[in-house]
């Protein structure tokens, strides 16, 4: 999405409930992993917190012991644990409404919907019911070294107890994710649109800006002398580009004709 279409999307999004979830799981892909925790929050800016429950899951296989040390969720602490048939279907009705939100929704949802699936239960909701406050972050603050939830807990100093455990990660989420759309939903326009113009953007994002292949992308973006920093290592490396440049090359591609947001946001 362009930056005046983020702002007409999250200013939305500030309006909705969300439902915040956090999972602690044995491993980081879904197909081959089970969850050792769940807990989901309701809340919305005007009401403040409305909900908040959290459950240990027995996930019927061994944590590995580097998981154990991350989460401090030991065997013994799930082996005396309900399983995901027991604990999961009292969940799904709070997590099929409002806006689905998580601290890198990706891997959450991922989760979710494997373990509904082992149940022979289908979940799924539309993109426009998604909120990820990884992309949230880095589209509202740029240039802090990292979005990591425990480090963006430290930067603004929330008070909740030890990361990596569900109950503190939706509650983390839940004010980061309180902080930034309450600053989208009062900040004027241009301000907004300010910071938007900040991001980093991969070169994949940038070319899927320009709608055309990376290769093509980074072409013109070389060409049109914008700015770029280089960041990881072999395979992992990637160009960056700030996207108020990127948009700035899409407009003029577009023969110049940028909408203002009002103009945007006409029906």
């Amino acid at each position: 999405m362009l930056s005046t279409e983020l702002l007409i999307n999250y200013r939305q999004l500030s309006q909705t409930q969300l439902t915040v979830v956090d999972v602690e799981t044995t491993g980081s892909l879904a197909y081959n992993s089970r969850m050792t925790e769940i807990s989901v929050l309701q809340a919305t800016l005007s009401d403040g917190i409305l909900w908040h429950d959290a459950h240990l899951i027995n996930p019927e296989t061994l944590i590995p012991p580097k998981i154990v040390q991350v989460t401090g969720i030991s065997q013994r602490m799930v082996d005396a644990a309900p399983t995901a048939r027991d604990v999961l279907p009292s969940y799904l009705p709070r997590l099929a409404v409002s806006t689905l939100t998580a601290h890198n929704l990706e891997f959450d949802y991922s989760f979710l919907k494997t373990e509904y699936a082992r149940l022979g239960t289908q979940f799924a909701r539309p993109v426009s019911e998604q909120l990820c406050t990884v992309i949230l972050a880095r589209l509202m603050l740029p240039d802090l070294p990292s979005r990591s939830l425990p480090n963006l807990v430290s930067h603004f100093q929330f008070n909740v107890e030890t990361s990596h455990r569900a109950k503190a990660d939706t509650l983390a989420c839940w004010l980061l994710a309180k902080r930034l759309l309450t600053e989208i939903a009062n900040e004027p326009d241009e301000l907004l649109l300010a910071r938007f113009a900040k991001q980093w953007l991969p070169l994949r994002d940038a070319a899927k800006l320009l709608h055309c292949s990376q290769k093509e992308g980074r072409s013109r973006l070389t060409k049109a002398e914008v700015p770029c920093r280089e960041v990881g290592r072999g395979t992992n490396r990637t160009l960056m580009y700030r996207r108020g440049d990127v948009e700035q090359v899409f407009y003029e591609l577009q023969g110049g004709q940028q909408l203002s947001f009002a103009d945007m946001h006409k029906d």
